[in-house]
């Protein structure tokens, strides 16, 4: 458990100080490749967790705050180095070619690179007034604004065993795919006489959405069922680690679930004294999603964690 002694201030700081260090490392390195693994060690965080701490801290994902400090870079390049060329500003920020550059460019500013150098330059002669170029600095806010307010426990919960059924490919914020995956699983618990008071409907996702490709991510939907129990080629057995989670309990519609996530990892969890844990991070159904009115699901959200000083 983490100390009482510490106050909520230094939680938030060591966490602000981890980021800080990723930011100066990101910002140091625009030129070179990025990997997940690096940053997360840079921060001293579990590669499996980083990606969603990021998100929740930063208000971004790792892809599109680095994308924005290259893009930012070189605006700043293409005013200030007017001898430079784009092809060779565009490898010096980390693009991959000069082709990845231009729509990438394009895509952030709305005109092309050459325009953009134009059109600003003919400005500046004429005396108009500029924005500022973007120059991105290493600052992170110390803390984000979260319109989700979540009751958080700390809980020892024990092993769960599971019968799933699991879904290889999209599926990020798709419901309908989510209710089949659902349906399917309490019918095949519902016909072996397995749904009960005591049962409990969960799922949990094992991949990064930012570092594998949409098609390999996989998305177990499971039932707890007796050890020894008898599945078929679509069911799986499984146990689910136990130890201490935090536990956020949440009454959302289907396409809230990211900020339900980042409101725990960016607004709960700097503050608490803990860190995420490289056990698989969980959903709990504690009704039918089905038959709710409103469509909401009434979700508890369980996140691995360990003591932040440790």
């Amino acid at each position: 458990m983490p100390s009482e002694s510490v106050s909520l201030d230094s939680r938030r700081a060591e966490y602000a100080t981890r980021f800080n260090r990723v930011v100066d490392y990101i910002q140091s390195h625009l030129s070179e490749p990025m990997d997940l693994e690096t940053l997360a060690d840079v921060a001293c965080f579990s590669p499996y967790h980083f990606h969603r701490l990021f998100h929740g801290w930063m208000g971004e994902t790792i892809r599109d705050f680095v994308f924005r400090l290259r893009v930012e870079r070189a605006a700043a390049q293409l005013l200030y180095n007017p001898s430079k060329s784009i092809t060779q500003i565009a490898l010096d920020c980390g693009f991959s070619s000069s082709a990845t550059f231009a729509r990438g460019f394009r895509a952030f500013h709305g005109i092309s690179a050459s325009e953009f150098r134009k059109n600003r330059n003919k400005d500046r002669k004429n005396g108009k007034a500029e924005p500022s170029p973007g120059i991105p600095c290493s600052g992170v806010p110390p803390e984000r604004a979260f319109h989700m307010t979540l009751n958080v426990q700390v809980k020892q919960l024990a092993p769960m065993h599971v019968a799933y059924i699991r879904h290889v490919g999209p599926f990020q914020e798709d419901a309908a795919l989510f209710e089949r995956l659902l349906g399917r699983i309490r019918a095949w618990a519902g016909n072996r006489g397995l749904l009960g008071p005591r049962s409990r409907l969960l799922s949990a996702s094992h991949d990064d959405p930012e570092i594998t490709d949409a098609r390999k991510l996989r998305l177990d939907v499971a039932i707890t069922v007796p050890e020894g129990t008898a599945v078929g080629a679509e069911v799986v057995c499984r146990e689910l680690e136990g130890g201490p989670y935090a536990v956020a309990r949440v009454r959302i519609l289907p396409n809230q679930f990211m900020e339900a996530w980042d409101a725990l990892m960016g607004g709960w969890l700097p503050g608490s004294g803990y860190q995420p844990d490289d056990r698989p991070r969980f959903e709990i159904y504690l009704d039918n999603p089905l038959t709710d009115a409103q469509g909401r699901l009434h979700v508890e959200l369980c996140l691995a964690v360990r003591p932040l000083w440790c």
